[in-house]
């Protein structure tokens, strides 16, 4: 995806000091481009089932252990797709690197991006672009951007951006049957009608684009069970045990687009443990681990799959915490990674068998 010299970068995030995000970004082609890359031969064998892993890469910053991780986890495999949030292309924190480019070589996967902003804060940045991903070993025969209503203005935040949420959908061809998938990404900022409002505009892209199809849909959904913005609301949470518990067991209650998916007749995963065990089993079903000012962090169920016309033969949360990666190959860059945490989501895993 071509990138704007930095001097066009700002002119243009200038303008939305007057403009609409809306009208900045129909200003930049690649706002509305789904980006292709490595198209590589199907498998030779239709699988019994696909394997599907959902995963906020967090920039893609720890690339190398990332893609160690991927290779290596046995909890993630095996695995047919990848619905990727957060990874960067051109960003000074990550590298300069395309990442997603880079791990579907890596991985030797099919790849198609979707640009969700443009960073402004370091004009050092060669491209300053990040987005979503769709990572498949099945051929993608068409992708496209679909952006979501907007519930918050990124320009005039700390991390000031062009761009906004989207999702990136994609019909792959398995074996001779077309699959719909989507890597979704929510507003974090934002209540649940607002997250809601944009579940609804995939769910109808979806509808449209994948007509009697089964379709996998994924990514973090940012299901907080509060409004991201309010920073009272967060401290709240962060000191109610009662409230904690809201957000990993009772998130369906308060994130109205997670029974508006399941009205439309997808499944959601992972799914809770049995009732009897989940008080022991609740911190494992954490999908984000939210660091908190004074130390510590919030967990969360954020990220989700969302499945219909495939029938869930087993679901997981990986951890990707260093501490739980004792299967990494000694040599590796994983092995020697010094940090706390590879990304600061977990990871979602799913078997489906198409229906």
């Amino acid at each position: 995806m071509t990138g704007l010299p930095n001097e066009e970068r700002q002119r243009l995030g200038a303008l939305l000091e007057q403009a609409s995000q809306e009208e900045v970004m129909a200003r930049i082609p690649q706002f509305s481009q789904a980006e292709l890359s490595s198209q590589v031969p199907p498998p030779q064998e239709m699988p019994e089932a696909l394997g599907v892993l959902v995963f906020n890469m967090e920039r893609g910053v720890h690339l190398a252990e990332l893609g160690d991780f991927l290779e290596t986890c046995p909890a993630i495999r095996p695995f047919d797709v990848i619905l990727a949030n957060e990874l960067d292309d051109g960003c000074v924190r990550s590298g300069g690197k395309n990442t997603a480019l880079e791990l579907a070589e890596r991985l030797g996967m099919n790849a198609a991006f979707g640009l969700e902003f443009i960073e402004l804060v370091n004009g050092e940045d060669p491209k300053g672009f990040h987005g979503n991903a769709i990572f498949s070993r099945w051929p993608i025969r068409r992708a496209e951007v679909v952006r979501l209503p907007e519930q918050y203005n990124w320009y005039f935040d700390r991390q000031r951006r062009i761009g906004g949420r989207l999702a990136v959908l994609a019909e792959l061809e398995v074996a001779g049957r077309p699959v719909g998938v989507a890597s979704i990404h929510l507003e974090n900022r934002t209540h649940g009608p607002g997250r809601k409002a944009q579940l609804d505009a995939v769910l109808a892209a979806a509808e449209r684009m994948f007509p009697g199809m089964p379709v996998i849909l994924g990514g973090d959904l940012n299901t907080n069970t509060f409004d991201g913005r309010d920073k009272d609301a967060i401290k709240a949470v962060a000191g109610s045990p009662e409230l904690q518990r809201r957000c990993l067991e009772d998130v369906t209650a308060w994130e109205e687009c997670l029974p508006a998916a399941e009205a439309a007749g997808y499944r959601l995963l992972p799914e809770l443990p049995a009732a009897t065990n989940r008080m022991t089993s609740l911190p494992s079903a954490a999908t984000r681990r939210k660091p908190l000012p004074g130390g510590g962090h919030l967990d969360l169920r954020l990220d989700w799959l969302l499945v219909r016309g495939a029938r869930p033969l087993e679901s997981r949360t990986v951890s990707t915490r260093k501490e739980d990666c004792g299967f990494a190959l000694p040599g590796s860059s994983l092995a020697a990674f010094a940090g706390e945490e590879l990304s600061d989501h977990n990871a979602v895993w799913a078997s489906c068998a198409l229906e």
